[in-house]
């Protein structure tokens, strides 16, 4: 099972509103997909979105490092021999995790076709649905406090509350009027996306814990290189708090873990640089008895279908925030996982089981 080739398309679809964190605001789901096929004509599908303020990779970026370095390494090897192939594709180029993540997904799409079994299944196949969050944007209170209503009536148990922009108290006014619209049946996430200080966070978290707002977690309250600063909000406060952006790789989910400077680690494929990474990350952390979630960026259901698949094959991965293809004015991807709402289906396909992606004109770039 030796690769012959690999392919990449530009892709752009368009949100139906703008998702906005402290770091970002997006648009338009922008993504690069990625088509490896075997001499034996079996196709696997990967995706990389970029993430400028996050990952640091960019469209261009990806293109080249699959098409000009990572993919020319790759042609030729034997799928079979993937621990090879997986050395292989981390080695041969610093950084560029997102570009990995791609390759990755579409390797491990291979193995779960050519085992026979969906890529939960071959991974180990734990869990047989899973039930996502949705994520409320970061706006005026009032506006997210309609939007969390509003997501509250569609089913959705868990919401992801983004936070971070502006003076910290408004931050606390937001959550307070989310909770005056929703009540406390519904679970709230608090992601400030690395927009607050440790000494302010503790102070604010502490003032939200005085108040009865019920939070279940707090993610990466602090900038990403502050370790300590992290660990400081992390032992003063009773609120889980959990890393994401701090956590790259097994190295970065090692010196969080031996701190004990989170409760919790926010796994991403465009990250770790894919399945193998991550399956790493969450090893190291189910050792140290600190649970993961599995978390994705703005992307198409093509790489929240590798992430479900990974979420749900391990014990230790308890929440999914999967909602990004949820806020797509369209699909274009035929097949791969199946929402029912909230809930998070995976078909009986091999693999990932893409049967398609609509090759439409207006979704395409060059």
């Amino acid at each position: 099972m030796n690769i012959l080739s690999i392919e990449t398309v530009q892709v752009a679809v368009p949100l139906t509103k703008p998702f906005k964190t402290a770091l970002r605001t997006v648009t338009v789901a922008e993504s690069v997909f990625v088509k490896i096929t075997t001499d034996s004509g079996m196709v696997g599908w990967g995706e990389a979105p970029p993430t400028h303020v996050i990952t640091g990779d960019s469209l261009g970026s990806i293109k080249f490092a699959i098409e000009q370095v990572i993919g020319p390494q790759l042609i030729g090897l034997d799928l079979r021999h993937s621990e090879r192939v997986f050395q292989k594709l981390h080695s041969c180029m610093i950084g560029n995790s997102s570009a990995k993540a791609a390759l990755d997904m579409a390797i491990y799409d291979l193995l779960g076709q050519h085992a026979g079994m969906p890529l939960v299944t071959f991974l180990g196949g734990y869990r047989d649905t899973l039930e996502t969050d949705f994520t409320v944007s970061v706006n005026d209170a009032e506006e997210m406090a309609e939007d969390a209503l509003r997501y509250v009536k569609s089913g959705f148990n868990v919401l992801k509350v983004k936070v971070g922009i502006d003076d910290i108290e408004k931050d606390i006014d937001r959550i307070r009027a989310i909770r005056a619209e929703i009540g406390f049946e519904t679970k709230l996430r608090l992601d400030a996306n690395q927009g607050w200080e440790a000494k302010e966070a503790v102070r604010a978290i502490g003032q939200m814990e005085d108040a009865g707002l019920q939070i279940e977690l707090i993610e990466q309250p602090v900038k990403s290189h502050d370790i300590e600063g992290l660990k400081h909000v992390t032992t003063h406060t009773y609120t889980p708090i959990m890393a994401d952006e701090s956590v790259f790789s097994p190295k970065d989910a090692l010196r969080v873990l031996q701190l004990r400077a989170a409760d919790l680690i926010n796994i991403k494929l465009m990250k770790a640089g894919g399945i193998y990474k991550a399956l790493k990350i969450n090893a190291l952390a189910e050792s140290y008895g600190i649970e993961c979630m599995t978390g994705s960026m703005i992307e198409t259901k093509l790489g929240i279908t590798a992430a479900a698949h990974i979420a749900a094959s391990q014990p230790n991965i308890t929440r999914y925030d999967f909602d990004a293809p949820l806020m797509l004015a369209e699909d274009i991807v035929e097949g791969g996982v199946i929402y029912e709402g909230r809930i998070i289906r995976f078909s009986i396909a091999n693999g990932l089981g893409i049967d398609k992606v609509r090759m439409d004109e207006r979704f395409m770039r060059k």
